[in-house]
């Protein structure tokens, strides 16, 4: 355990670390208590779990070829992966024989998918599944599905103690041909029971097979969890084909009837529900119009009305039927408006419903109807006492509508992230037109289908997670740039960006702060060793920069990878706005960040020979190492780590992204260790390509003796993704008191002299000890309080001017052997203890299972203004950490580390 507190006249930062020592899960026992997750292995051959929440999908080539007729131009793997659970197009690529692509970490659920081959020339696009696996979508035989578990899809996991599932076979007079069924009865159906069962109808939406409830729907598992916890009444639930002209006769003639026959339920309006999605929904809205008192439970999954209803029939249907309710998807939802108008017609005839509210996180898909049958059937054939909307649901308030086609520039993004893309005319005679980009799971690439609306082609989709995002249109396979979006990627032409509002990391740090708090971005040009040509790098200081400040600037390099170039941290990267909202936050010291080429030259003797004098006479920045620091990304990294070890100390801090670089045998590591304050090195998962590189940098860097800071791998690939989060957490870490020997300091203030800032932490002996866990349904909490923290600050007015003080904490990931539970599960809740004007506690963070980024970025516990600063204050938090009830098993720990900084 280490304290380090700091007092320095002009203001310096402190920072606290305390370890958080095996008591995230209290002891290991505790947690092991808990189940571990269940695998969830597709049983297919062609899919494979390389870690933990990715699929590898490995296809065969000569399966594809057999399965096609040729060899394909490309081959995708088309499912459920996109934001929203939208329908997308993971690329294959051909190696070894082998098509393969890796997606993940998945969220739990349900996933379909299929395999879209494109014929070079005619773009013929030829769907297939692995033809050695069982077909498990009756009405589309080119589907296959696999089922991720977790603690949020609990509700529809396999229970082994689950009701059964029947066929029913009766003859259809419309259909004038033999029709079929599904039933499911509850756990101990009993056919002799006293009482007849409650039954539940429910159809089909148009396009699709009775058979899909179960399929895709998961019908039988939701009612099974529903059943086994007693969370709903026992009933039978049939789900018929509503495929007819005449659904009033397929339903009251022929169903109703067959299922009375050979199933125990009740004839009994009271005990017989009914719903249906879209075409389905409508049908049973439309019976419950024309045979009021037949169902006394009505359910509408992405419904609509046609009908009209007169006060007459609406008195019928009000004394008939003691529950209609109805459920819709967000804006992307085709039944979106049709739903407003419904709730306007059923208010206007003053029939009573119900509304489940706008599902915020789905459209009209499978993931919004299981939503809605697990709500339903939870509430019939017993008195419920909310009848209000499901938890997080939204009011339904008006119509939505979309600028008219070539009216605006594209990307549109609604206040709830959901974004609508629109080409030109100039692909009005494509074939096959897609949108690439970084909104998979962790920022992979997936591809989606666009719509042709007259000449031109659109896509909405969402919500999307907060954060910066970037693409381009695949029109027939050729990449374009989308011309109606004025952004520019220097290094990728085809590319334009665009930036969601929302929760998370990303989202928290990539978007633009209020004007009045951002630095400025500046081009500097300076020598080369490239050629007679100057170069160019972007610049950025921070809001208030002073160029005549009697202290000069600690100094930031941050480098590009291969492939990009000077401008792309900026462009891409949004690197300016990490900055701005770290200084917004005082979670960074005022520094200057240079981002410049490094392409084509020998790195090491540019950055010294050429970046830094041309750095240093443009702006007010420390020619001090110790007040210097270099990373970057890939390239970059190899950039940086080839510095250290060919210029020990010329640079106390280093940052390497998706790393590379092992040092060489004639490294002095002796050097190296004096003369870095902190080598701090980040990697994607298994997805990102130089993870293994960076796992044998690692393991180098160890065997050397060279004392470094491994961050926990950031799920996702190569991208820029994780290189944001790696600056997000990296650019607090520069320019910090040093904590590592662990020596605690104090200052004695002798009257008459100029006083300091300063921290201190009460004891807190061998750490944190958290609470044992209370398991709350979903998640396992534990929780503890932060130990007291003083600030105490005698500055003089002249030394500290206008500003106060800000104190920010951030917690490292929790850790256990192989296992790890990211910061972002650790949440507080500022508190000051001793209240005063302008004395302020900061915001409580949520954690990641309330959508919340917890303390995985640095988070305020208090600040003061001019006003409150003076003397002494006390400060504490209450900690809460909270996992999923899967987690693997283990004694966890984690470090926190507690900075003050003077704010200007």
């Amino acid at each position: 355990m280490r304290t380090r507190t700091s007092a320095s006249p002009r203001g310096g930062r402190s920072r606290w670390v305390a370890l958080l020592a095996a008591t995230a899960v209290g002891a290991g026992s505790l947690l092991a208590a808990q189940p571990a997750a269940a695998a969830d292995t597709p049983a297919d051959p062609w899919i494979s779990q390389p870690a933990d929440g990715l699929y590898r999908f490995t296809v065969p080539d000569s399966v594809v070829r057999s399965q096609v007729g040729s060899a394909p131009a490309s081959l995708a793997v088309e499912g459920n992966f996109g934001p929203g659970h939208s329908w997308s197009q993971l690329n294959l690529g051909l190696s070894g024989g082998s098509w393969t692509a890796t997606i993940g970490p998945l969220e739990p659920g349900q996933y379909s998918f299929q395999y879209k081959a494109t014929i070079a020339g005619t773009e013929q696009l030829v769907t297939f599944r692995n033809p050695a696996t069982e077909q498990p979508v009756t009405a589309k035989p080119s589907y296959n599905t696999f089922f991720v578990g977790g603690a949020s899809a609990a509700w529809q996991a396999d229970v082994p103690a689950g009701g059964e599932l029947h066929t029913l076979t009766y003859d259809s007079a419309t259909a004038g041909e033999e029709r079929s069924a599904q039933v499911w009865t509850p756990p101990s159906y009993d056919a002799n029971r006293a009482d007849e069962y409650p039954v539940l109808y429910l159809l089909q939406d148009a396009g699709q097979a009775y058979s899909e409830w179960t399929e895709l729907g998961r019908a039988a598992q939701i009612l099974d969890n529903l059943a086994v916890e007693g969370a709903m009444e026992p009933m039978v639930v049939v789900m018929g084909d509503g495929n007819s002209t005449d659904v009033r006769s397929e339903v009251l003639d022929g169903l109703l009837p067959a299922a009375r026959e050979e199933f125990h339920i009740s004839d009994d309006a009271a005990d017989q529900a009914i719903a249906g999605i879209g075409r389905g929904a409508s049908q049973a809205l439309n019976l419950m119009v024309t045979d009021p008192g037949e169902f006394s439970k009505v359910g509408s999954f992405s419904g609509n009305l046609v009908s009209s209803i007169s006060a007459a029939k609406a008195t019928q249907i009000n004394e008939g039927t003691d529950l209609i309710r109805l459920y819709v998807g967000n804006t992307t939802d085709r039944s979106y408006n049709q739903n407003v108008a419904l709730t306007a017609k059923l208010d206007a005839a003053g029939v009573e419903y119900e509304f489940d509210g706008v599902n915020p996180s789905y459209g009209g898909i499978w993931e919004t109807w299981r939503e809605s049958l697990h709500d339903f059937a939870s509430r019939l054939f017993h008195d419920v006492d909310d009848p209000g909307m499901s938890e997080g649901h939204r009011a339904l308030n008006g119509a939505h509508s979309l600028p008219a086609t070539g009216t605006t520039p594209t990307p549109w993004v609604d206040e709830h992230g959901v974004v609508t893309f629109e080409t030109g005319t100039e692909f009005s005679a494509a074939k096959n037109v897609t949108i690439w980009a970084n909104w998979a799971p962790a920022g992979n690439w997936l591809r989606i289908p666009m719509e042709k609306v007259g000449d031109r082609w659109r896509l909405t989709l969402g919500p999307l997670e907060g954060g910066s995002y970037y693409y381009k249109f695949v029109v027939d396979r050729v990449d374009h740039k989308d011309a109606g979006n004025p952004t520019v990627v220097t290094s990728e032409s085809k590319w334009s960006t665009f930036f969601v509002a929302g929760s998370g990391v990303r989202g928290e740090f990539t978007g633009d702060v209020a004007p009045e708090l951002r630095g400025a971005v500046e081009t500097m040009d300076y020598p080369t060793l490239a050629g007679a040509q100057d170069r160019s790098a972007y610049v950025w200081t921070p809001p208030g920069y002073d160029p005549d400040r009697e202290e000069p600037y600690p100094v930031f390099f941050l480098q590009h990878g291969g492939g990009q170039t000077w401008s792309d941290w900026i462009q891409v990267g949004r690197a300016a706005q990490i900055l701005d909202n770290h200084y917004a936050k005082g979670t960074i010291r005022p520094m200057v960040v240079v981002m410049a080429n490094g392409n084509g030259v020998d790195y090491p003797k540019e950055i010294l020979q050429n970046i830094v004098p041309a750095t240093e006479a443009a702006y007010n920045v420390s020619s001090d190492p110790a007040q210097r620091a270099l990373a970057g990304l890939s390239m970059g990294s190899g950039h940086a780590l080839s510095t250290l070890y060919a210029h020990p100390g010329e640079f106390a801090y280093i940052g390497a992204f998706s790393a590379f670089s092992a040092p060489p045998a004639s490294a002095d590591v002796d050097a190296i260790n004096a003369g870095t304050k902190l080598l701090a090195v980040y990697t994607g998962d298994i997805q990102d390509f130089t993870y293994q590189n960076t796992m044998s940098l690692i393991s180098a860097l160890e065997a050397r003796g060279i004392t470094h800071e491994f961050h926990a791998p950031i799920p996702g690939p190569h991208s820029w993704d994780v290189w944001q989060k790696a600056l997000i957490d990296f650019a607090p870490k520069l320019f910090a008191a040093d904590t590592a020997s662990g020596i605690p300091v104090t200052a004695a203030i002798a009257e008459g002299e100029n006083g300091v800032l300063a921290m201190t932490v009460a004891e807190f002996g061998a750490g944190i000890a958290l609470s044992a866990p209370q398991n709350v349904g979903d998640r396992l909490r534990f929780t503890g309080e932060l130990p007291e923290v003083a600030v105490t600050d005698s500055r003089t007015a002249q030394q500290a001017g206008l500003g106060g003080w800000t104190v920010a904490a951030q917690a490292q990931p929790f850790t256990s052997g192989g296992q790890t539970i990211q910061a972002d599960h650790l949440g507080w809740v500022p508190k000051v203890l001793t209240p005063r004007a302008g004395l302020a506690a900061g915001d409580a963070l949520a954690t990641a299972l309330d959508g919340g980024s917890g303390l995985s970025t640095a988070g305020e516990l208090a600040s003061a203004s001019t006003e409150g600063r003076f003397g002494s204050a006390k400060l504490g938090a209450g900690l809460q950490l909270e996992v999923p009830v899967d987690t693997q098993p283990g004694s966890y720990s984690s470090v926190l580390s507690i900075s003050l900084f003077p704010v200007d």
